[in-house]
Formats: C-alpha cells, sequence, structure tokens
C-alpha cells in the first residue's frame, strides 16, 4: 500500500475499522435452505451425468478415455467433438490455432449434448463453490467474509472466506439457486445500494472526454441503451433491460477494461440465446440480424479478417466508431496515460495512491488506477454512512460491499431513512471531500420484501 497524502492514508487506516464492523455484523444464512439445495442438485447432477453418458458422444468420450476420463476435462470433449466426430470448430485459440474449448466455443456448436453438458458443469461448480462453500463458513446461522484493502494492486477491495463479491450473478438459473440462501434478518429487508457506472464516472474524472460528459449530466441520455441498440441493430426505445445489461456488461465494460470486438461478438451472439432476447413483436434477435444482412457469428479467429455477413465484422464496425467517433478524447488520454508510465515508472491516483510497485501491462495501467478511485467512492461512503447509523442509533447494519455496491440488512420502520442517509452520502456530502468529481454521481438501489432473500430484490426508487 503507498498513500502518498494523509487524506489516503486516513481512508485506509478508517476503511479497514468500519470493513471490521462490516465483517463482525454478518449475513444471516438459510442453512436449512442450503442442505435442501445441495441434496436436490447433487441428485440432478447425478441424473444428468447419466444421461450425458447415455449420449454417442458420451459413449464415445468415456471408452477413448476410460480411466483417465473427467467431466471437467473440456480439451477431452473437444477431441471427441472435433477430431473424433469431425464437428467444425466455430473459434481457435490465438497462439497455437488449436479449437478453442471454453465454454462459449464448445457452446456455439450449437449441440444439445453440448448444452446439457454445460448446465451440468454450472451445477457441479454451484454446488462444490457456492452452496457447500457457504455452508461451510456459516455459523449459527451467519456467514462473515473478509473485506479486505491490502490484495489487490489496483486498491480496490477483495473479499475471502467465502468470496462474498463473486456470489453468481450473470446465470439466472445459477443466481437464483445460490442466493436464495442468503436472508435479511427477521423484520427486515436486504437493501442493495449501488454507485450508479461508478468505474465510467472515476474514468471520467481522469479523462475528461466531453461526450461522456454529456452522458452522465443527461439523464435523458442513456450509453449503454444506445450502444445495445446499435449493436443488435435495433431502434433505442426496443431497447429493454437485458438486451441494455448484455450492451453495457459484454460491450461498453470489456471494451473499457481493454477487451475487444472478436471476445464481445461471442458473448453478445451467446447472449440471444441464453436471455431469449427478442425485438417487441417477438421474432429472435439472430432472426432479426439476419434481416438486417447479418446472418451469423463468423469465425471469431483473430488470424482472419471478419467477413461481411458476420456479427463479428459488425461488432468490428461498431468498435471502431465507439473508439474513434463517439469517445476519441477518451481513447487518447489511454495513450497519453500509458505513456506517463513509461516515462516515470509508476501512476498516481486522484484519491492519494501511488501505483507503482508491481510491473503493470497497458490494460492495468489504464483500469488500476479507474478502478481503485472507484471503490475509494465507495469505501468513503461506508464509512460515512456507518457513522451516521451510530450517530442516529439506527438498527440497520452494513452486512457487505461488492465493488461499487453496498449490501445493508436493514429494519422495515428504517428503510426510509436508510435510503435517504445512503443517497445523501454519496450524491451530496462526496462532493465535499472530494472537490475534483466533475460529474454527477448517482445511486440506485434494490430491496427484497420483508423476510425475503437476496433472489427477491427488486428496484426501488431513491
Amino acid at each position: 500500500m503507498k498513500p502518498i497524502t494523509n487524506e489516503a492514508y486516513k481512508l485506509i487506516h478508517d476503511g479497514c475499522i468500519a470493513l471490521a464492523e462490516v465483517e463482525a455484523n454478518g449475513i444471516r444464512i438459510d442453512t436449512d435452505y442450503l442442505h435442501r439445495a445441495i441434496d436436490e442438485t447433487t441428485k440432478e447432477i447425478r441424473t444428468s451425468e447419466k444421461n450425458l453418458l447415455q449420449h454417442d458422444i458420451g459413449k464415445r468420450w468415456k471408452k477413448k478415455y476410460g480411466s483417465r476420463f473427467k467431466w471437467d476435462a473440456g480439451d477431452q470433449l473437444g477431441d471427441i467433438l472435433f477430431n473424433e466426430m469431425g464437428y467444425k470448430p466455430t473459434s481457435y485459440t490465438e497462439k497455437t490455432h488449436k479449437p478453442k474449448t471454453d465454454e462459449e466455443s464448445l457452446k456455439s456448436t450449437g449441440l444439445e449434448f453440448v448444452n446439457d453438458y454445460i448446465t451440468m458443469k454450472k451445477l457441479r461448480k454451484a454446488k462444490s463453490t457456492y452452496l457447500i462453500g457457504n455452508l461451510r463458513e456459516t455459523v449459527n446461522g451467519f456467514m462473515h467474509p473478509f473485506f479486505d484493502l491490502h490484495t489487490p494492486v489496483s486498491y480496490r477491495g477483495s473479499s475471502s472466506s467465502p468470496n462474498f463479491t463473486n456470489q453468481p450473478v450473470r446465470d439466472p438459473v445459477i443466481r437464483k439457486l445460490v442466493r436464495q440462501a442468503f436472508i435479511a434478518r427477521e423484520g427486515g429487508s436486504i437493501i442493495e445500494v449501488d454507485f450508479k457506472g461508478a468505474e465510467i464516472s472515476g474514468a471520467t474524472c481522469y479523462h475528461h472526454d466531453p461526450n461522456m460528459i454529456k452522458y452522465l449530466e443527461n439523464s435523458k441520455l442513456d450509453m449503454h441503451r444506445d450502444l445495445a441498440a446499435q449493436i443488435y441493430m435495433i431502434k433505442k426505445r426496443e431497447v429493454y433491460k437485458d438486451i441494455r445489461d448484455c450492451g453495457k456488461g459484454m460491450f461498453i465494460f470489456p471494451q473499457f477494461y481493454g477487451d475487444y470486438y472478436l471476445h464481445c461478438a461471442e458473448s453478445l451472439w451467446e447472449a440471444i440465446d441464453i436471455f431469449e432476447l427478442h425485438t417487441p413483436d417477438g421474432v429472435g434477435l439472430k432472426e432479426h440480424l439476419k434481416s438486417k444482412g447479418v446472418k451469423k457469428l463468423g469465425k471469431c479467429d483473430p488470424k482472419q479478417d471478419p467477413k461481411k455477413g458476420t456479427f463479428e465484422r459488425h461488432l468490428k464496425e461498431v468498435e471502431n466508431d465507439f473508439w474513434n467517433n463517439r469517445f476519441e478524447v477518451y481513447q487518447q488520454w489511454k495513450w497519453d496515460w500509458w505513456n506517463l508510465y513509461q516515462d516515470q515508472g509508476y501512476l498516481d491516483t486522484l484519491t492519494g495512491f501511488r501505483l507503482g510497485g508491481s510491473l503493470m501491462n497497458r490494460k492495468q495501467a489504464v483500469n488500476y488506477p479507474i478502478q481503485g478511485t472507484a471503490f475509494h467512492w465507495l469505501l468513503w461512503s461506508l464509512i460515512r454512512i456507518q457513522k451516521l447509523l451510530h450517530k442516529y442509533k439506527m438498527k440497520s447494519l452494513i452486512i457487505g460491499q461488492i465493488h461499487d455496491s453496498l449490501v445493508g440488512d436493514v429494519p422495515k420502520r428504517e428503510t426510509k431513512d436508510y435510503l435517504k442517509i445512503v443517497k445523501q452520502v454519496i450524491t451530496e456530502d462526496i462532493f465535499k471531500h472530494w472537490k475534483w468529481i466533475c460529474v454527477p454521481l448517482n445511486v440506485e438501489a434494490e430491496m427484497t420484501p420483508v423476510n425475503g432473500n437476496w433472489y427477491q430484490k427488486e428496484e426501488v426508487a431513491i
């Protein structure tokens, strides 16, 4: 840790104390549900494995590898599919140019066996990592994850035993399976408040791109909606939440973090099936894209130029527009920032920390200061919110943090006051502390029913 200002040192000092209190508060767990879920998931996995081994692909796999057969060996399955059975791979590794055998690449084959296999693997991971793992860390009905400040070199927070920041959220089935175990204290609700676009706002305080500032200052503009519409070639008014979330999580944020169009194309194309994305008329987005001349994903081979009529070619054009037209000032800042790091060997964050203790590549040099700054906003807010809860002798508790969001356990009678305090701290008080923040900061909130579980949370006004 290298705080280079007294203000930065105080943030870490006070943050350690505040997070120790969060750890002590603990998260209430429905242990009866976890035991039932483990038993039911075990049965479902066994049935799935039995069915997979009765399929022709499963029989060939088991016969060839015998005692070396492993469900987790994607390379074995790839060998059976592409070498033994002659199926065409849809993507290749960049260095060896061998067929990819990761989940996205296997699923793009469109084989029912592969889809069932991936579902089974997700259930195995959910059972071992989350259901059993969370139960193991639960004592007397409460889980007390660690929340550390000294581990990530980006100065973001981290979590362990278990990793609370990594509880499933993307896959709707696994999210429901795991998050139902997290329950509110009697008479209360779990409330999760999120710094809306914290890292985008944090980045803007560094690069000052005028188009980005317009998006952040005008509540009627929506960058995620606009890009999702461009990606899936629909009108802005036709973008609903799932489509917007895909544009946000599978293109915008990956682009900001240094990813490129090929990976984004694969994720966005697969998402159409996973989330059953469609137009307002009920037409699946793949069919809609065909009507626009985009007939298939493409090979997504970095050694080949994407062909016309493929989704990867379309995404390449979207990416070019994104950086060279929409956010060209941001693009220039990334190169200037990287050159600064190469010249001086370190970078200083706006919150008073120095990044330079380890060798960073270009992605890290650009992303770490932004990630650290966004998390420091959250940490400062957590500290202040806790102080106000104590000042007003409230029973509300902060029970966890997930990068840009705070998770609270709030009695029903304190809900309005809690949300009012959170909004005031995040959207008003923070500007008095850090005057260099150049864009508005917004907060979103989701709340469970009284005595509800984390999976049941729904958006509430704040």
